[in-house]
C-alpha cells in the first residue's frame, strides 16, 4: 500500500465535495471502539509496518505440502465486474446472495497447497459474523440496513462503501420442518472426504431435530431409492443408522433423485413450515440432465410449490462447483461446501436457522448514485448476481434469499466526484438537476417478498454525508481485509495496492471476540497462502 497516499487529505476532498469541512484529527481521533460485542477494534488506527516476522510461522497444518496433481473440477467463470461512470449508469442492480461454498473452498485449496479456482469474493466476506444491528422490534420489515463508507485500503484515494443487511432472528415458536435429504451415493463419493464426511455432517444435523419436524431420506446413483419417508425428526437413532448404512457405487443419475425428493417434499408438505430438499453431493451429474443450464430449468419447475432446496458440496478433484451453485440460486436455496466436520457443524448446527428457514425471498438491491459526490463505482464481487436495472421492479425475476439472523453484506468501491478513474466516458451536454440533494452519497433501495409471497415490497434508505468516517469499526477493517484477499487470489485488474501485508495489517488487530477461531483461521489462511505463492 502507498502510504504517500493520505486517508485524512481524502477525507477532506471528500467532505469538501458535499458542501462539509473536517477539523484537523488528532492521533486520538483516529481510534475507535468497536462496541460491545467486540473487545479489540482497532478500526484503520493501526499505523506499524507490518512484522515480517509473521511470515516465517508455520501455518495452521502442513497439508500445503500435498498440493493434487490433476483436477476435473469445475467453476464458474463470470469475469469481474468493471468501474462504471455515475454520468451514464447511475444504477447499480444485484441480487442478495448468502452462500459461503467459496470460502471453504478456497480454505481447502490452500490447505493442500494449490491456488484456489472459483473464487467468489461476496462468499469469502459473507462467510463471517457482523456486528450489524439487529431490526427493531416495530419495523415492518425482516431485517436492518447498515451503511458506511471509509478510504479504500488497496487505493486510498477512492472510498470504500459497505452495505450491510441484518435478518431478524427466528420467531421463538418453533417452525416444523419438512425436510428431505437427497444424498449422493454413486461412485465418485466412494472417497474419505465424501460419503463418509457426508454421513457425519448429517448426523450432526439430525441431532439438531425434534418430534415436529419430518424427515425422508433419498439417494440416488445409477437411480434413485427412497431409504425412509416421513420419519420423526426425534427417531435420531433410526435416521443416523439409515445414513450410516449407504454405501458408494455406480453413476451420477441426479435428475431423477431430485424429481422424487419433491414428490416426497410435497406429500410431505407442513403449512407455515419450513420444507427443504437438501442435496449433498460433489456436483458430477452425469447421468439425465448434466449442465448447469439443464439443471437450472428443473429446479424452477419445482420451486414454485413452496419447498426450496439447499446444496452442500463435498470432496476434491471432481467438484463441480458450478452446478452446485446454480441449483441452489434457482431453487430459492443457499449452497455451503463441507470440507471438515467443524464446517458442517458450523452450516448445520450453529446456523440451522440461517440455512434452514427463510425470512425474505427475492432480495434484491439497486443503488443510485450521487454525480454530484461520486464520478465512478465498482460492486466488488456477486459478478453473476448482476441484475438489469429493470429486473428490480419485476416481481417474476428470481432473486436470492435471507434466512434467520443471517446478514448479507456489499462493497462498492468509490470514485470521488473531480477524480479520474478506470472508466472513460466524453462529457454528457445535458445534466440532471442534483435538486439539492448534493450531500448524499448514494441511495440503497430494496425489494422483498415475504417467504411464500408474490408480491414485493420496496424500502429504500439514503446515505447522507454522517455516513463517511475515516476510522471505521473493527468489523469494517476485518471485512474488508477479506475482500482485499480476495482481489490477490482472483488476480483483479483493480486490486490496486492489494499486498498479503496489508491484509494481515487490516485484520490481525479487528479479530474482536471471534467466538469459533473463525477470523484467527483466516489469518493463518494468508500466512499458508504467501507460502505457496512465495
Amino acid at each position: 500500500m502507498n502510504s504517500t497516499k493520505s486517508k485524512s487529505g481524502l477525507a477532506v476532498a471528500v467532505l469538501t465535495a458535499l458542501g462539509l469541512t473536517l477539523g484537523a484529527c488528532s492521533s486520538a481521533d483516529m481510534s475507535t471502539s468497536g462496541g460491545a460485542a467486540y473487545d479489540d477494534m482497532a478500526g484503520w488506527s493501526s499505523q506499524e509496518e507490518p512484522n515480517p516476522d509473521w511470515l516465517d510461522e508455520d501455518p495452521a497444518n502442513d497439508n500445503w505440502r500435498y498440493a493434487p496433481v490433476e483436477s476435473h473440477e469445475e467453476y464458474d467463470d463470470t469475469p469481474e465486474g468493471p468501474f462504471k461512470a455515475v454520468a451514464t449508469s447511475p444504477l447499480s442492480t444485484f441480487s442478495a446472495d448468502v452462500d459461503t461454498a467459496s470460502y471453504a473452498s478456497m480454505r481447502r485449496f490452500i490447505d493442500q497447497g494449490a491456488e484456489p479456482q472459483g473464487i467468489r469474493i461476496e462468499e469469502l466476506v459473507n462467510y463471517f459474523d457482523y456486528n450489524y444491528p439487529p431490526p427493531n422490534g416495530n419495523s415492518p420489515d425482516p431485517f436492518s440496513v447498515t451503511t458506511d463508507i471509509a478510504p479504500c485500503p488497496w487505493e486510498p484515494s477512492h472510498l470504500l462503501a459497505r452495505i450491510g443487511v441484518q435478518g431478524m432472528e427466528a420467531p421463538n415458536s418453533e417452525v416444523a420442518n419438512n425436510i428431505v435429504f437427497l444424498l449422493d451415493v454413486s461412485g465418485s463419493m466412494g472417497e474419505d472426504n465424501k460419503l463418509p464426511l457426508l454421513q457425519d455432517s448429517f448426523s450432526l444435523l439430525i441431532d439438531e431435530l425434534g418430534s415436529q419436524d419430518v424427515v425422508s431420506i433419498v439417494t440416488y446413483a445409477g437411480s434413485d431409492k427412497v431409504v425412509a419417508d416421513s420419519i420423526p425428526g426425534d427417531q435420531h437413532r433410526e435416521l443416523k443408522k439409515k445414513v450410516r448404512s449407504l454405501n458408494a457405487g455406480g453413476s451420477t443419475g441426479g435428475a431423477k433423485g431430485v424429481e422424487t425428493a419433491y414428490e416426497l417434499a410435497r406429500k410431505n408438505f407442513i403449512e407455515d413450515g419450513n420444507n427443504r430438499v437438501i442435496l449433498a453431493t460433489d456436483g458430477d451429474f452425469n447421468v439425465g440432465p448434466a449442465t448447469p443450464d439443464e439443471l437450472i430449468s428443473l429446479i424452477e419447475d419445482q420451486r414454485e410449490d413452496g419447498i426450496a432446496i439447499s446444496v452442500l458440496g463435498f470432496g476434491m478433484y471432481n467438484l463441480k462447483d458450478n452446478n452446485m451453485e446454480a441449483i441452489a440460486d434457482h431453487g430459492n436455496g443457499n449452497y455451503a461446501y463441507i470440507d471438515t466436520l467443524a464446517e458442517a457443524e458450523k452450516v448445520l448446527v450453529k446456523e440451522f436457522d440461517s440455512t434452514m428457514l427463510t425470512i425474505a425471498q427475492d432480495v434484491k438491491f439497486q443503488v443510485e448514485f450521487n454525480p454530484a459526490v461520486i464520478s465512478q463505482y465498482r460492486l466488488i464481487g456477486y459478478n453473476n448476481r448482476v441484475l438489469e436495472d429493470e429486473d428490480f421492479n419485476d416481481d417474476t425475476k428470481d432473486a436470492g434469499e435471507i434466512g434467520a439472523g443471517h446478514s448479507v453484506t456489499a462493497f462498492y468501491e468509490l470514485v470521488p466526484a473531480g477524480q479520474e478513474g478506470p472508466a472513460s466516458v466524453d462529457p454528457l451536454r445535458y445534466q440532471r438537476s442534483n435538486s439539492g440533494l448534493g450531500s448524499e452519497f448514494f441511495n440503497v433501495k430494496l425489494r422483498y417478498k415475504d417467504p411464500g409471497g408474490t408480491e414485493s415490497k420496496l424500502v429504500d434508505f439514503p446515505v447522507p454525508a454522517s455516513a463517511f468516517t475515516d476510522s471505521p469499526d473493527g468489523d469494517f477493517a476485518f471485512a474488508a481485509a477479506v475482500a482485499e484477499f480476495g482481489l490477490i487470489l482472483t488476480d483483479s485488474d483493480h486490486a490496486g495496492y492489494a499486498s498479503l501485508d496489508s491484509v494481515r495489517s487490516l485484520a490481525e488487530p479487528n479479530l474482536g471476540e471471534d467466538s469459533y477461531g473463525l477470523r484467527a483461521e483466516f489469518l493463518n489462511l494468508v500466512k499458508a497462502y504467501r507460502q505457496i505463492v512465495d
